[in-house]
């Protein structure tokens, strides 16, 4: 009897953590989801509080000095003028227009300097991996040297460099295409014509349909493995429908070449000096860098893959073109993003050398108006929205060159 009723007693004893177990505590803040929201929402009223808190005080001391606030001042007249301009433009035009001819600028050197710094940074890179003894210590003084020389340097060094060049009248001849001289770039180009305008919109029509044309090409051969010979339709594409609409429009053939008159040239296409030094600065800083990063992407790639394909018969094109660069890119594209908001960022250096991109025309638009806090808002908006913009579009692309397993 007495081993029974402790058998028993054990009994409830072990299930006494179960029975206990049925009932869960109530928190005040519910599941650790839902306090982890209020957590955040909570901080972010905080924030958001402060923010108020902080420009709230900042008006109030403009308001004690006698300093207007607000973005009413960029419907006033600019009464300046921009050197270089992508739009027409006048010292009698709005500060708001001279604020987007700023942005254009902004744009349109940071396009030319991604570009510029992905050629030479994927040559340079690939350089570092080559098997050719002096081309790997070029490519590497090529690294060491630029990486590690600060980027406002750069672009001075360039500017200076480019004002020691000699005037127009002795301007250095460039195999009859151009001059350059210490006003700038000057080469000859295609004379105005509606023909040229519309070649260039069906080169860039076809390099859309080309761009869509190898992802349809891919997916097939992702979902089905079957390959699409479309090697030969994109090149007609970037090539052959530019060439079609040209001979369509009458086929312009006239080059408008630069030509000495009295102290410059007139005639072909300036490129300043400023945007040349600002240009060459931000692009050869920026390549350095991509370059580690190609060739870190390159030496990622397994050597067992390598020899695969060369037991194959695979030319080196093919080894580069199908084995190498699909799996490098998946190393090479996100760092790659850093870069390119990194150079956009770092046009802003534009200010020491006087191209008249966001940063330039902002400082004088503050010193007219005296609405620095105003004129810093505009470019850390246009900045961000620059560098955000930057970062989806590359995104997109990592998507795109990502190896997706079956």
């Amino acid at each position: 009897m007495m081993k029974h009723s402790q058998h028993t007693a054990s009994t409830e004893t072990l299930n006494a953590p179960t029975q206990a177990g049925a009932f869960k505590p109530i928190t005040l803040l519910g599941s650790k989801t839902t306090r982890g929201w209020c957590y955040q929402i909570l901080l972010a009223l905080v924030l958001v509080g402060f923010c108020g808190w902080l420009y709230h005080n900042v008006v109030e001391n403009l308001q004690t000095q006698r300093i207007t606030t607000g973005f009413g001042f960029l419907q006033q007249s600019a009464q300046f003028a921009i050197g270089e301009t992508l739009i027409d433009y006048t010292p009698r035009d709005t500060y708001a227009r001279a604020v987007l001819v700023g942005l254009l600028n902004t744009l349109y050197v940071t396009a030319c300097g991604i570009i510029l710094a992905t050629v030479l940074g994927f040559i340079v890179g690939l350089g570092r991996v080559s098997k050719n003894w002096l081309l790997v210590k070029l490519a590497e003084g090529y690294v060491e040297l630029l990486r590690n020389v600060p980027v406002i340097l750069q672009v001075i060094f360039w500017s200076v460099t480019i004002r020691n060049l000699p005037s127009p009248r002795g301007a250095i001849e460039l195999a009859g295409l151009g001059f350059l001289t210490n006003r700038g770039l000057t080469f000859a180009v295609p004379e105005a014509h509606p023909g040229w305008q519309w070649t260039l919109w069906a080169l860039l029509a076809g390099i859309v349909l080309s761009v869509a044309l190898s992802m349809l090409a891919r997916r097939q051969r992702e979902r089905g493995g079957r390959l699409w010979p479309v090697a030969r339709l994109r090149v007609a594409l970037i090539v052959g429908l530019p060439l079609v609409v040209w001979w369509l429009c009458g086929a312009p053939h006239g080059i408008d070449r630069p030509t000495l008159r009295g102290f410059n040239f007139r005639g072909g296409f300036t490129i300043s000096p400023e945007f040349t030094a600002l240009l060459l600065g931000i692009a050869l800083y920026s390549s350095a860098f991509i370059a580690e990063i190609v060739r870190a992407g390159v030496q990622s790639v397994p050597k067992g893959q390598l020899e695969a394909a060369r037991s194959l018969s695979f030319s080196p094109w093919h080894v580069i073109r199908h084995v190498i660069i699909p799996q490098a890119m998946r190393v090479i594209v996100p760092p790659l993003a850093s870069q390119y908001v990194s150079l956009a960022k770092n046009s802003s250096i534009a200010v020491v050398v006087g191209y008249p991109e966001l940063a330039n025309i902002s400082n004088t638009l503050m010193n007219q108006t005296g609405q620095a806090l105003e004129a810093i808002a505009i470019m850390m908006v246009v900045y961000l929205i620059i560098s955000i913009t930057t970062s989806l579009l590359m995104n997109i692309f990592n998507r795109y060159v990502a190896i997706k397993e079956r």
